[in-house]
């Protein structure tokens, strides 16, 4: 039996392969480039101000400790010596501001035996053995001797130290420096008025400016730290230093001839 031939012919023929053109795939390309480089500057980004956020929380929290400290002595600040009592000088390390401060402090727990809470202090700018950076020292002796100015050990307190400032209040104005290292300032002072050379100042402005100890950010502009602190004990000494022994007798001697309450 003959099967009947089909009266239509299908052809089957394959579709076509999809996929993406040269010209999609550049597209696509640029695209995922742009989308990296941007992620890349953000990360980038995200770590630089990581980085710079620490460098600055540092910087920070080592100035604070610095004023803190110096505060702490100058509130109780006492007369450093009978012939110096208060002694703030300025000083020029290259182009940085590098002032020095000596007196003497209550502000001491006494370690040794014979020692007592009174202590010569001194604060100033000196490069660091090491790295030979900047920093704030703080020089200590409990122990007074005829040289208030030297002795005692001292401590490394803050690096990246780019600047120091001190100014003294004596009540009516502010002055850059206060009191004479000689210690004659009453016989060369006797025919003119300067407060700022004997005594103690009611209040010291501090400025303090640090920057980063890293290589790498050593560029980054210092950060600037100011307090203003007063002196506690600043009256009861200067009233102690003005006694009447002193002072010159300016009374008139009274005619003995001339009786009581007589009108000359």
């Amino acid at each position: 039996m003959k099967l009947p031939f089909p009266s239509r012919i299908f052809s089957i023929s394959k579709a076509p392969a999809s996929g993406f053109t040269l010209i999609e795939m550049v597209i696509s390309a640029a695209l995922m480039a742009m989308i990296l480089a941007a992620a890349y500057l953000c990360l980038s980004s995200g770590l630089r101000s990581q980085k710079l956020i620490e460098s600055r929380a540092d910087i920070v929290q080592g100035a604070r400790v610095a004023i803190s400290m110096m505060s702490a002595d100058l509130r109780g600040a006492r007369p450093l010596s009978k012939d110096i009592a208060f002694l703030g000088m300025q000083r020029m390390l290259e182009d940085v501001e590098a002032d020095n401060l000596d007196f003497g402090t209550g502000n001491y727990t006494p370690k040794r035996r014979g020692e007592s809470d009174f202590c010569e202090v001194s604060y100033f700018v000196s490069p660091d053995p090491k790295s030979g950076q900047l920093a704030l020292w703080r020089r200590r002796d409990p122990t007074p001797d005829d040289e208030p100015l030297s002795g005692g050990s001292r401590e490394e307190i803050l690096r990246g130290v780019r600047g120091l400032r001190f100014e003294y209040y004596d009540g009516l104005d502010w002055y850059d420096d206060w009191g004479d290292p000689s210690g004659k300032n009453k016989a060369q002072t006797s025919l003119r008025l300067e407060p700022n050379l004997e005594g103690m100042p009611e209040a010291v402005r501090i400025t303090l400016s640090v920057g980063s100890t890293r290589d790498k950010e050593q560029a980054e502009p210092p950060m600037v730290f100011q307090t203003v602190c007063r002196l506690t004990l600043a009256g009861l000494a200067n009233a102690a230093g003005d006694s009447p022994d002193e002072s010159p007798d300016t009374t008139a001697p009274q005619n003995q001839n001339q009786p009581t309450g007589a009108t000359p």
